[in-house]
């Protein structure tokens, strides 16, 4: 039987001779706890096959051993009922793999199991029965294992300050209990025993000292491990401090930390001298790590020193050893003159005006260097110790062209106006080299040119003022023999008014850091146009512009601002928060950002923020849905359609998290519908990047969209992934209700109760049981029981590729007709749940970063043209008046 069941059987007695016992006689029975009386039932019999089980009984009764740690044990339970049974040892619902376990016939249907364990240890403790074949079982043994105590706490390690309070705790257990508790400080015992735990309370040590803990019960007694508390000290000085990177105006500066006696470093002093022991021109404090600083505006050509020392929370450690250097001198400014050139019989010979230092900064000037190129395609560069040069490896068939600079040990000035040699020039036309005194009689004429037209100007200005004043009031035109008297109104100029300040970002008022965020997207209000408005809101509108591109052409973009009567430095702040946050962004489901661009008010006046963004065909996915379902032509989406932007909203979101961003206002109003008909996760105006931890908690209160919330966050203003994944869930509904509110005829200050209560969105009508499974899971109560975002993308995937894809001939056909632009300004509009300002009534709202479509996209059902009316035509496309949804 046993080699049927593919198991080891275990050691049996009693099968065959006396001899098959190796030895267990009376004596060998003994110890197996057995008496000699038994040793008769042991003797050789035959097997009796039953034709019927006979029933089973377990013998045994509730025994309590107890043990001291190190002693052997032997257990063992009887068993009646069963021909050959399959005995087995559990302890505390595990089986025993020991190999010590052996048992034996009684009688043809009694049988008797044994355990031994050597040498018990406190893992052997526990609750151990016989099991046999069938499911029974035996009543337990309960094995408890006395020794000294086990120590489940010891004394750490710690760093304190000087004489300051500290606590050590110790903890022993049994059994026996009680377990109390000894404390030494190093050789000398510290206060009586006390019960475990126990916590020993220092008043502070002055050096470091050792602290230990003595555990004792019945059974003798046990030492913790030797606990060391360390004082903090000042720190070392820091070493190998090395200047690196020199340039004209800058020294990077780096050093290693010494010791931080025991206490963490957080900042270290860089101090500049001018050398040697001069005043002191520059201290910097620098936040550490890393240990290096960039040392900043300092004088070209100067000597410097400069020292350091790092401070943790006791002070400052002494400074390092002064370290001196020089920063480098200046480049030349100045330019060689009067360059030009002479032919020879040998040669061309190029020569200049000798360049002399304009500051001592500069340096002695070094050799020149002159660089020349010619049609064929030949060029050189030479340098020189003066100002002639000939050169003899140019072709003087092809015109030449040469420029010369100064050079130093910095580098090379600027170059000279480039000097053309024409191959049609004779030897000798160039002329001999020109002094100075040349110029003369060019600066002469120039200063005579200025002076004229200064005086045209005051001329026309002075008539331009009697214009202004009076108008052109005669004309020298003789009419019927009179003169004629015309008066023609000039413009009028208001030289008193405002001026317009140039927009820039340190005109804003915003903090440095958002100002560094911004700086490299910043586009000058040149660079494009303002076109039709798109939306408007309570808070700012947005507005079709054409951005010019650098190779000349335009790109349509939306432009979003603020208000003009309701901006002030805070506003901005919070407004191109947005902006720096989408411009870490980089994935084709969330909303890119093209540039942020400022535009100029009257002088006093802050400048109007504006973040440009790409602009949207199709708008808001909101107003699309809403379209399709009660616009004025409603269109059919196809399910697999509405499950496809799911799932690129997912990816979205899944990018976001995993770039530790909260959205906190996922809603279908907030994702964009591109021209290819593909989601984009956009606005921005409430995320927040994650830098610790992974939650976000609102600090006061603001607009918020409760009916998107999750419950953490209508509770406790916490926000975390998981408050988004919640988000999801809600607009995912959205998708499959084609834009219905969520929890319609419930106001938003009973949401709470509402969701508390266990009442969530019910399935949609045409849903499909496994999608409503994904948004029921993304409002579980507990936050993280919910899917992530990698887990809804790939299960919407799943569900996607799952559903049955249409043939070839029942594809939807897609017909874009091109849309007259008088349509598009008299179609009539449809609401959506963000208002829209009065003065927008007429316009085509897109959402925030949305466009006006200018086609008609139509769906012809798969049937083919032939099988319908042109009444069955169905509008697809993001309609104009449905495209109104802005959050600012």
């Amino acid at each position: 039987k046993n080699n049927n069941k593919q198991k080891k059987p275990h050691p049996r007695v009693g099968e065959g001779t006396w001899e098959n016992f190796r030895g267990f006689g009376p004596s060998g029975l003994s110890s197996l706890g057995l008496s000699p009386e038994l040793a008769p039932v042991w003797a050789p019999h035959p097997r009796i096959c039953l034709s019927h089980r006979a029933g089973l009984k377990l013998i045994g009764s509730p025994l309590k051993l107890t043990v001291s740690q190190g002693q052997p044990v032997k257990l063992n339970c009887s068993v009646e009922g069963l021909e050959d049974p399959e005995i087995q040892w559990v302890k505390d619902g595990t089986l025993v793999q020991s190999v010590d376990q052996v048992y034996i016939p009684i009688s043809e249907q009694r049988w008797i199991s044994f355990l031994s364990l050597k040498s018990v240890d406190r893992s052997d403790a526990g609750r151990y029965w016989c099991q046999v074949e069938d499911g029974g079982e035996t009543e337990p043994v309960w094995l408890t294992v006395e020794g000294v105590p086990y120590f489940t706490v010891e004394p750490e390690d710690l760093t304190v300050l000087p004489n300051a309070p500290f606590q050590l705790s110790c903890e022993a257990v049994g059994p026996p209990e009680p377990v109390t508790i000894i404390w030494w400080r190093g050789g000398t015992k510290v206060g009586g025993p006390a019960l475990s735990p126990s916590i020993l309370n220092v008043t502070g040590v002055t050096q470091s000292t050792v602290f230990s803990c003595e555990a004792h019960n019945l059974k003798g007694l046990a030492s913790s491990r030797l606990a060391t508390v360390y004082l903090q000290a000042l720190p070392a000085a820091p070493s190998n401090v090395t200047v690196t990177r020199l340039s004209s105006n800058n020294a990077s500066v780096a050093w290693i930390p010494d010791s931080d006696g025991r206490a963490l470093l957080h900042s270290c002093t860089v101090q500049v001298t001018e050398a040697p022991g001069g005043w002191e021109v520059l201290a910097v404090v620098v936040p550490v790590p890393p240990f290096s600083c960039l040392l900043r505006g300092l004088e070209p050509a100067t000597n410097y020193s400069l020292r350091v020392r790092c401070t943790n929370a006791l002070g400052p450690s002494p400074y390092a050893d002064w370290v001196p250097f020089q920063t480098h001198g200046l480049a030349p400014s100045s330019t060689p003159q009067n360059l030009h050139a002479i032919r020879t019989d040998y040669g061309l010979i190029l020569e200049w005006e000798e360049v002399i230092p304009e500051s001592s900064s500069e340096g002695p000037l070094g050799p020149y260097r002159i660089s020349w190129i010619q049609e064929n395609g030949t060029q050189g560069e030479l340098t020189v110790l003066g100002t002639r040069v000939n050169l003899t490896g140019w072709d003087p068939l092809k015109d030449l062209t040469a420029r010369v600079c100064v050079s130093n040990e910095v580098g090379c000035g600027p170059w000279s106006q480039p000097l053309l040699v024409s191959y049609r020039d004779h030897a000798g036309q160039q002329g001999p080299p020109h002094s100075r005194t040349s110029w003369v009689p060019v600066v002469l004429g120039v200063l005579t040119a200025l002076v004229t037209a200064a005086a045209l100007a005051l001329i026309l200005l002075r008539k331009r003022r009697k214009e202004t004043r009076f108008g052109q009031a005669f004309d020298s035109v003789m009419a019927r023999g009179e003169p004629a008297v015309h008066f023609r109104a000039a413009r009028s100029f208001n030289r008193e008014g405002p001026e317009r300040i140039e927009a820039t970002l340190d005109s804003l008022g915003i903090s440095d850091e958002l100002k560094d965020k911004l700086e490299d997207v910043l586009i000058p209000e040149q660079k494009f146009t303002l076109g039709r408005m798109l939306g408007k809101g309570e808070f700012g509108s947005v507005r079709e512009a054409q951005l010019k591109q650098e190779d000349g052409s335009f790109e349509k973009v939306a432009v979003k601002m603020l208000k003009a009567d309701i901006i002030n430095s805070s506003d901005i702040e919070e407004f191109l928060r947005e902006a720096a946050c989408m411009k870490e962004f980089n994935h084709p489901h969330v909303a890119k950002l093209v540039g942020v661009s400022l535009r100029s008010r009257a002088k006093g006046r802050l400048p109007i923020p504006m973040v440009i963004l790409p602009f949207m065909k199709h708008g808001d996915l909101h107003a699309f849905l809403l379209a399709s379902r009660i616009g004025e032509n409603p269109f059919n989406l196809p399910l697999q359609t509405l499950i496809r932007f799911m799932v690129d909203i997912a990816s979205g979101m899944e990018y976001l998290s995993s770039q530790n961003f909260i959205h906190r206002d996922l809603a279908a109003r907030n994702c964009m519908l591109a021209e290819d008909m593909t989601v984009c996760v956009a606005d921005f105006g409430l995320s927040r990047k994650i830098y610790s931890g992974d939650y976000y908690r609102q600090g006061c209160a603001s607009k918020l969209p409760v009916k998107w919330l999750a419950l953490e966050s209508l509770a406790d203003n916490l926000y975390t992934v998981h408050s988004d994944v919640w988000a999801f869930g809600v607009t995912m509904w959205e998708i499959m209700t084609r834009g219905q509110t969520p929890y319609a005829g419930i106001e938003n200050a009973e949401i709470y109760n509402y969701l508390i209560s266990g009442n969530r969105l019910k399935q949609p009508p045409e849903c499909l049981e496994e999608v409503y499974e994904l948004m029921y899971q993304c409002w579980c109560s507990d936050p993280k029981q919910r899917p992530s975002f990698l887990t809804l993308r790939m299960e919407l995937e799943e569900i996607l590729g799952r559903m049955s894809v249409l043939s070839a001939s029942r594809d939807p056909l897609y017909i874009n007709i091109e849309r007259a632009e008088e349509q598009a300004e008299g179609g009539d509009q449809l609401g959506g749940d963000q208002a829209v300002g009065e003065g927008d009534r007429n316009n085509n709202g897109a959402g925030p970063v949305g466009g006006i479509p200018s086609d008609y996209r139509y769906i012809l059902s798969p049937g083919g043209p032939a099988e319908q009316s042109g009444e069955d035509l169905q509008l697809e496309g993001a309609c104009g008046e449905a495209q109104r949804q802005m959050l600012l």
